[in-house]
C-alpha cells in the first residue's frame, strides 16, 4: 500500500492544503491569483495545496483573508467526535452558548444560589482546569457556574455587586478560552465582551487592562493581526502608568508584549517589530525575577524563552528558533497547556528543519504534558499530516499518535 493510502486510513482528514485548494476553486482563482493576493509565490501555494510544505499560521491567515472566508473554514475547525465520547469536549458548548446570554438579564435557577464562598471555590477550580486543558470538565462546570453567578449579581450592590462581577470575568474568560481553542470563533468575541462589562463593573484598573490582554485573542482567531496590534497599542497608553507598580500589572503588562511579539510576526513585513516587543516583555520578566501566575497569566523568564522561539518559528527562521531553544526546558512551574504549547512549536521547527523524528518526539511531549490540547490544536495536526506525509513507511508511534488525534474528528 502507499503511504498516501496508509495516511488515509490512520488520519481521515483532507488536512489545510487541500482545504485551501477547495477554497480557492471555489472563489474562481488560479494558483498564480492566489499567490498575488497573499502575497506569495506560486510555488508556495502549490507546496502547501499539495501537502509537500505544511501551512503556516501566517500563510493560512493570509489565504482567509484574501478569500474572504473565516481562518476555521481552512483549518477544519472545530473538530468534532464521531461518537459521544469522542465528541465529549464540546458536549458543554450549547450550553455555555446560552449561558453567556445571562449578563443583563437574570437566569430562571432550579434552586438557590449557593454562598458565594462555594463559588469562589468553582472559580479557583475553572482556572486549574485551563491550565491542565480539560474542555469536557469545563463544559460542564462553566455554564452553571456563569448563570449561577448572573443572578446573585442582578440581587446585589455595592462590595457584594464588585465581588461577583469579578467572578464572572473570571468565568466569562475561561469560556472565551475554550471557544478559541476548539474553534468557535463567533463565541470567543460575545465571551471577551461580557469579560469587559463585568471587569469595568469592578471599577479595578488591573482587571481592566487583564480583559483587554484577553481580547487580543479575538485578532488572533479572526486573523485581524494589524488591528490586534493597534488595540493593544492603545492599551499600552491607557494601562501602563496605572498598573505598573505591581508584580500584577506588570505581568498583564508583559503578557501584552508577547501577544503583540506573534501578532508582529504573523503580519509581514512588520515581523521585526516582534523582537521589540519580545525585549519589553523581557524586562518586565526580569522585575518580576521568576515565572508567575497572576489572573491565570503565565508570565516570568520561562514565557518570554517560550515567546521568543515561537517568534522565529512564526518568521520562518529555523536558524535562530533552534539558538534560542538550546538548552531551553519549560520550566515545571508552567502550567502544562503553556509547555504542551510549546513542544507543538518546536515540532513545527524540527519538520521545518527536516528532522522529523524529533518532531514526533515533540508532538509525543506535548501530548503527554496535555492530550486534549495537542489534540484540538490546528498545528499539531497539521505537523502530524505532514510528518505522515514524510514517511513511505508510517512507524508505529506516530501510527498511533494520528491514531489518538482521529478520535476528535468524524
Amino acid at each position: 500500500m502507499s503511504s498516501a493510502g496508509t495516511n488515509i486510513l490512520i488520519l481521515d482528514d483532507a488536512g489545510i492544503g487541500p482545504r485551501i485548494a477547495e477554497a480557492r476553486k471555489l472563489a474562481g482563482l488560479t494558483q498564480d491569483g492566489l499567490a498575488l493576493l497573499v502575497p506569495c509565490s506560486k510555488s508556495l501555494v502549490s507546496q502547501v495545496e499539495r501537502g509537500s510544505k505544511p501551512a503556516t499560521p501566517w500563510f493560512i491567515a493570509a489565504v482567509a483573508r484574501a478569500l474572504r472566508i473565516g481562518v476555521t473554514e481552512l483549518t477544519g475547525q472545530p473538530y468534532r467526535g464521531s461518537t459521544a465520547p469522542a465528541d465529549r469536549a464540546h458536549a458543554g458548548i450549547p450550553a455555555v452558548r446560552i449561558a453567556l446570554n445571562h449578563w443583563d438579564v437574570p437566569p430562571e435557577l432550579a434552586v438557590e444560589p449557593r454562598a458565594l464562598d462555594a463559588m469562589a471555590d468553582d472559580v479557583r477550580r475553572v482556572g486549574v482546569l485551563l491550565d491542565r486543558i480539560d474542555y469536557a470538565e469545563l463544559g460542564r462546570v462553566l455554564p452553571g457556574l456563569i448563570e449561577e453567578l448572573s443572578a446573585v449579581l442582578h440581587g446585589s450592590e455595592g462590595t457584594k455587586r464588585r465581588t461577583v462581577a469579578e467572578m464572572m470575568m473570571y468565568a466569562f474568560v475561561a469560556a472565551k478560552s475554550v471557544a478559541y481553542r476548539l474553534g468557535y470563533v463567533d463565541l470567543v468575541s460575545v465571551a471577551v465582551d461580557r469579560a469587559a462589562q463585568a471587569a469595568r463593573e469592578t471599577g479595578i484598573p488591573e482587571l481592566l487592562a487583564y480583559v483587554a490582554e484577553e481580547r487580543a485573542q479575538v485578532f488572533f482567531g479572526s486573523a485581524a493581526y494589524r488591528t490586534g496590534l493597534t488595540f493593544l497599542e492603545h492599551a499600552h497608553q491607557e494601562f501602563d502608568d496605572l498598573v505598573s507598580d505591581s508584580e500584577p500589572g506588570l505581568a498583564v503588562l508583559g503578557s501584552m508584549h508577547l501577544r503583540s511579539a506573534i501578532l508582529s510576526a504573523r503580519l509581514r513585513p512588520r515581523g521585526t517589530d516582534a523582537w521589540e516587543h519580545l525585549a519589553a516583555a523581557r524586562e518586565y520578566a526580569s522585575r518580576i525575577g521568576r515565572d508567575t501566575n497572576h489572573h491565570g497569566l503565565a508570565f516570568g523568564p520561562g514565557n518570554v524563552r517560550i515567546h521568543e522561539i515561537a517568534a522565529a518559528i512564526e518568521l520562518e527562521d529555523p536558524d535562530e528558533a533552534l539558538r534560542r531553544n538550546e538548552g531551553f526546558t519549560p520550566p515545571r512551574s508552567l502550567p502544562p497547556e503553556r509547555s504542551s504549547h510549546h513542544y507543538i512549536d518546536l515540532a513545527r521547527l524540527q519538520l521545518m528543519a527536516g528532522r522529523p523524528d524529533r518532531a514526533l518526539d515533540s508532538l509525543r511531549r506535548a501530548e503527554r504534558l496535555s492530550p486534549q490540547h495537542t489534540a484540538y490544536h490546528p498545528m499539531a495536526r497539521e505537523t502530524v499530516t505532514g510528518l505522515l506525509r514524510a514517511h513511505t513507511r508510517v512507524p508505529e508511534p506516530l501510527r498511533s499518535l494520528a491514531r489518538r488525534i482521529r478520535r476528535t474528528t468524524p
